[in-house]
Formats: structure tokens, C-alpha cells, sequence
């Protein structure tokens, strides 16, 4: 795992050189609701998510996040009698993984506090894209060789939550371990997998 991954701090957003479209976005949302708050009144809490996952979530078409991705992958090949997986980039590239019972669990505590500025509500757990796939393979029972497609999208290098603000306001912190919310992920998408795939064989 790459030992050089700074924590992004809330202050880390500015000077942030966002993406065109989705990074301005989010930051134009946030001064949003800054100045409705202080011209009008308006109670607004603002959290940033890092990579909320977990069950009822998108895990196919296109759409799903890495999570999501790597289980359907690895569900698939089980049930396929595949040996092989494809994972986007070199799979060096690092993140953190919220899973949804801690996003709203921070939602809620957030929106009852008094926290004015923008904060993190992430996990601070890092792990590689090759650590979750080997994870994930781990709770399927499966090894597969893994084919690194470098030209796939991979996203930044790497990236987590520096949660010092949030555990100092509300004394808490998203804590679910990645391997328990992975569990119960990979559980339901095989669930959901079975029962896409048991109708369309009728």
C-alpha cells in the first residue's frame, strides 16, 4: 500500500483545482448553502461523502462504484466458472469505503449538531483496489487471475477521509470495518445476482 497518501483534510478543498463539472459542482453547492444560510436563514449542514457503498446500492450497468464492481466481477466468475477477473488501472491506487449503515448514522449525528463549515463523513480505513479485490475473493472462497486493464479509468491515485474535525465535534467517527460492510455487500449483490439471473432463464 502506498505510504504517501495524505488524508484530505476539509481545508484541503481550497485552493482545490476541482474537475470541470462534478468537482465545481459540489463546492458551488456548498457556498450555496453558506450564503442562503446567512442571508436568509436557511439551516443547512453540508458533509462530504468518500465513497459510501453497501447493500440496495447499483451493482450493475455501468453505474456502480468500485465496491459494487469487484463483487458482481468476482459473483460472476463463481457462478460462470470463470478463472479470470478484469480491474481497472494497476489496482495500486488507494481509497476508503463508507459503508451506508455509517453514512447515515453521520448524516443524522451532522444534521443535529451545530456544525456550520463543510465536514467529512468518510472512512479512514485505506486500502488498495488490489487489497478489497483480494478481500472480496477472500469472503467468495475464490482466487482469480487478475488482468490490470491500464487503459481503464482509475480515478486520482489516492484518497481518504481525515476525520480529526468529525470526531472532535460529534466524538465519533464512521468505524465500520471494510471487511464486515464487504461481507454484507458481497452477500446481497449474490442474492441479487441469483435472482436477475434466475428470471432470465425462465
Amino acid at each position: 500500500m502506498s505510504e504517501d497518501v495524505i488524508p484530505l483534510k476539509e481545508e484541503d478543498a481550497y485552493p482545490a483545482m476541482p474537475e470541470d463539472g462534478y468537482g465545481w459542482e459540489k463546492l458551488f453547492s456548498e457556498r450555496m448553502c453558506r450564503h442562503f444560510r446567512e442571508d436568509y436563514g436557511l439551516y443547512t449542514r453540508v458533509a462530504r461523502f468518500h465513497n459510501v457503498y453497501g447493500p440496495d446500492g447499483t451493482w450493475d450497468g455501468g453505474r456502480e462504484k468500485a465496491p459494487a464492481a469487484i463483487c458482481r466481477k468476482i459473483i460472476d466468475a463463481k457462478a460462470t466458472g470463470k478463472t479470470e477477473m478484469e480491474i481497472w488501472g494497476d489496482g495500486k491506487q488507494t481509497r476508503s469505503f463508507m459503508y451506508i449503515d455509517d453514512c447515515v448514522k453521520g448524516v443524522l449525528a451532522i444534521m443535529n449538531s451545530d456544525i456550520l463549515e463543510p465536514i467529512n463523513l468518510g472512512s479512514d480505513e485505506l486500502t488498495t483496489i488490489n487489497g478489497l479485490v483480494e478481500m472480496v475473493e477472500d469472503i467468495a472462497g475464490i482466487k482469480l487471475k487478475h488482468n490490470h486493464n491500464l487503459d481503464a479509468p482509475k480515478g486520482v491515485n489516492g484518497r481518504n477521509s481525515d476525520n480529526t474535525k468529525i470526531t472532535e465535534y460529534l466524538g465519533w467517527a464512521p468505524g465500520i470495518k471494510l471487511r464486515d460492510g464487504m461481507a454484507k455487500t458481497y452477500a446481497w449483490i449474490e442474492a441479487e445476482y441469483q435472482k436477475k439471473h434466475a428470471t432470465a432463464s425462465v
